[in-house]
């Protein structure tokens, strides 16, 4: 296990626990504060989607950033579980997180987004960092017009530089080691 830790909002330097699993990659925290310079500090009153959400540490920065609704997907049961943990860390039981406008799944992501568009809206930014090599952006793509609020934007994180997903185009993007980060707005 590891431990990165939330580097804005009300839970500034708060630490989440990262578990062992295979294909697990936290966003570094340089790359989270560069993305969060991109879409403004504050997140006030938006919905936002970690889809592969791993370790949390994208839908736990949204919501101490004041997001009004975050929901948290997983498949793998050990980081579902530890991002249950981190959750009850930061904001106490399943009321509170609820409270707190936080929503965990433990469901594959293909399932999520082919769903009726949840309760809360459509969302306004989605987190999209799924496993490498397993073509899950090109199955995720065709979904996106249902799953997002006009103008909503996208953040990517891929093994190579993407121009565009769907109809959102890359507008901001950057490298660190492997991992080529974007922020993408529809056209």
């Amino acid at each position: 296990m590891s431990r990165v830790r939330i580097i804005g909002g009300a839970w500034k330097r708060r630490l989440i626990t990262v578990p062992l699993a295979k294909g697990l990659r936290p966003t570094p925290d340089a790359v989270r504060e560069t993305l969060f310079n991109w879409l403004g500090q504050g997140l006030t009153g938006l919905n936002c989607l970690d889809l592969f959400a791993g370790s949390g540490a994208l839908g736990f920065e949204a919501a101490s950033r004041g997001a009004a609704h975050v929901t948290l997907v997983e498949n793998d049961a050990r980081a579902y579980a530890q991002l249950e943990a981190n959750a009850r860390a930061l904001v106490g039981d399943g009321a509170e997180c609820k409270d707190a406008g936080l929503e965990l799944l433990r469901t594959d992501a293909l399932k999520f987004v082919s769903r009726p568009t949840p309760y809360h809206g459509r969302y306004d930014v989605l987190f999209l960092d799924p496993p490498y090599r397993q073509g899950w952006i090109e199955r995720i793509e065709p979904w996106l017009p249902g799953l997002l609020a006009p103008g909503a934007l996208i953040y990517a994180e891929a093994e190579h530089a993407l121009a565009r997903i769907g109809t959102w185009h890359c507008v901001r993007e950057g490298r660190a080691g492997q991992v080529f980060y974007h922020l993408l707005e529809a056209q």
